[in-house]
């Protein structure tokens, strides 16, 4: 592409996009050697009033974003746009999944895929071995939770949830997963409380804002017999 004859706003966007699809292809090693730029460069564009720019910029920090760069990814929850929302959401979960440790990770996505494969207590053991090498892990200590969960076993659940907060108070999505457990142990209250708090965060999540819908009507049927 030429795009140094495009207008400065353009070049940009031209540039951001570029670095997006050499990351998005696993090309790498030229791209990151400027790692730290290319950061400073998309944190800059979340605020950009174009949102192209914008959705470049979180496709970028998707791959090379850090812990500290989700307080700026977050905002781009209540983007105008609904698709920076949604690649926001998307950026935010990959960062969350990186542990700053190759090994740890490697082995954090051999649990995921045991998840995904059904092969629920082969990735307890798999989420132990990661929270013993990274107990600091948020995403880890989730996963596990997750799983205990699809386990039924839901006291557990609740005790990696809590630990979950206590490294990230901001996951939108263990917030949810409490509402969930709730919800399955009959305390609608309670579940509607943490459903709430999750979309406080993060409002574009359907599937949360639904079961905020159907606890509420069953609340107010509930309530209803008692007048």
């Amino acid at each position: 592409m030429m795009c140094r004859k495009l207008p400065g706003a353009m070049r940009t966007w031209c540039m951001m996009a570029a670095i997006a699809m050499v990351l998005a292809c696993g090309c790498v090693s030229a791209a990151r050697q400027n790692d730290d730029e290319t950061r400073k460069l998309a944190l800059a564009q979340l605020h950009s009033p174009d949102a192209g720019l914008r959705l470049a910029a979180c496709a970028v920090l998707a791959e090379i974003g850090r812990q500290e760069d989700l307080p700026l990814v977050q905002s781009r929850l209540f983007d105008d746009d609904e698709r920076v929302r949604g690649t926001a959401e998307a950026t935010i979960w990959s960062i969350w999944s990186r542990s700053g440790d190759a090994a740890t990770d490697r082995l954090f996505e051999r649990g995921v895929e045991q998840m995904r494969d059904g092969r629920l207590r082969l990735a307890v053991d798999t989420f132990n071995q990661v929270i013993a090498m990274r107990p600091g892990f948020a995403e880890a200590w989730n996963k596990r939770a997750t799983v205990y969960f699809l386990l039924g076993e839901d006291e557990l659940s609740l005790r990696d949830c809590d630990e979950v907060l206590k490294r990230n108070p901001q996951h939108f999505g263990v917030l949810a997963g409490y509402g969930q457990i709730y919800l399955r142990k009959g305390e609608l209250q309670r579940a509607l409380d943490y459903f709430e708090r999750a979309l406080a965060i993060n409002p574009n999540m359907a599937g949360v804002q639904a079961s905020v819908e159907v606890v509420r009507e069953i609340m107010v049927k509930r309530s209803r017999r008692f007048i």
